[in-house]
This record gives structure tokens, sequence and C-alpha cells, in this order.
């Protein structure tokens, strides 16, 4: 199953340049609402989100740059004050808390996941698994790393990643799923030419 498709990106800088931040607008927006998704487990001082989903989709769907800059321009938001992270939160209090390792981890784990899709990882279900499955890495690699001052070391694998991973493998399954869907929507805006693999080095008629 191909689910990738071509990004159209015209070859006129500035108009580029307009379809780039466009995508990255978006991909902010979508990661922004599902956020708000968002509940505590009991005694768990991090909460389990929509974020990670968005995550997996933003960077397969826009690849490794595109993807990276919109979960940047989240972040940046979020610290400024607006209301985009987990429960409608904002300001640097939540990146600097023990949700601030994992909304870092964010940043590479959108860059890698869309590295994987222009390599063709998304091409079949499960490459797309896989690759996912990897892109949740530096998630938890960075948040058990910003776990450490609010949790004894000795437990901050059990705290910080144990809950985590039955949710971890639905929405990895679910974000695999709606993958083609968010394909569609990128085509029905207008992003989207054409179908094969998605190559973002190209400046031509791929971004």
């Amino acid at each position: 199953m191909v689910t990738a498709a071509i990004i159209f990106r015209p070859g006129e800088p500035l108009l580029a340049l307009f379809y780039d931040l466009m995508l990255v607008g978006f991909g902010s927006l979508f990661l922004g609402l599902c956020s708000q998704i968002s509940f505590h487990l009991p005694g768990n001082p991090v909460p389990v989100t929509g974020q990670t989903l968005a995550i997996l989709l933003v960077g397969t769907a826009l690849g490794s740059v595109r993807g990276a800059l919109a979960v940047a321009l989240y972040l940046v938001e979020g610290a400024l004050g607006f209301p985009v992270f987990a429960g409608g939160k904002s300001g640097m209090m939540v990146l600097l808390g023990p949700s601030g390792g994992y909304l870092l981890g964010f940043l590479p784990a959108s860059f890698l996941a869309g590295w994987l899709a222009e390599r063709g990882w998304d091409r079949k279900p499960w490459t797309t698994a896989l690759a996912m499955t990897l892109a949740y890495v530096p998630i938890y690699l960075f948040g058990m790393l910003g776990l450490i001052p609010f949790v004894p070391l000795s437990k901050v694998f059990q705290v910080g990643v144990m809950p985590f991973l039955p949710g971890a493998l639905l929405k990895i399954g679910l974000a695999s799923a709606l993958l083609p869907s968010a394909w569609k929507a990128l085509q029905w805006l207008g992003f989207v030419h054409g179908s094969g693999g998605a190559d973002l080095t190209d400046s031509g008629q791929k971004g």
C-alpha cells in the first residue's frame, strides 16, 4: 500500500515559501488541537494526551523539515502563553515541568518520522508502524531525562515509560491507519498532487 503522495511545491521561491509556511501552520494547529485530548493516570505527573498521535501524523505527512518546524512553532506558541499545551496550559513552566522533556522530544521525533517517510518507510503498513515506533524513542528518552528532577532515578522508567506503552501501541496503530486520510486532507487543501513517495529533498515539485 502506497500511502505517501507528492506534496506540491511551486518552483517560484516566494510562493514555495508561502506553501511551506502554510503546511507548518496547519501542522502546528493540528498538534495544538490534539493536545487538548488529555487526562492523567492515577499518581502520574505526566498526562496522557493526543499529542503523540499528532506528532506521528505531522512528521510522516509533512516530512522531516516541515514536521519539525511545525513542532517548533507549537512549542514557541506554548512558551509565549498561547493555550496549546495539554489541557489548555501554556508558559515556560510547562516546559520546565514534568512534561517538558516529552515536549522537547517531539522535535526529534517528528523529524525522525518524516526522515523515514522520505525514504519510503510509509509505503507499507508494517514499515509505517515500525517508523512510528522508532519515532517514539526520542520522546521517551527526553521524557525520562526531564522527569529526573521530579521522580527518583530508580523509578524514572517505571513512571515515565511503562504506563504509556499500551497507549503508544494504540496510537501507532491509529496513526498508521489515519495516514492515508492525512494525505487526502492535504490533497483537498491543494497541497498534494498525484501519488508516490514523499521526497522533501527536491526543490521542484516535491517539498
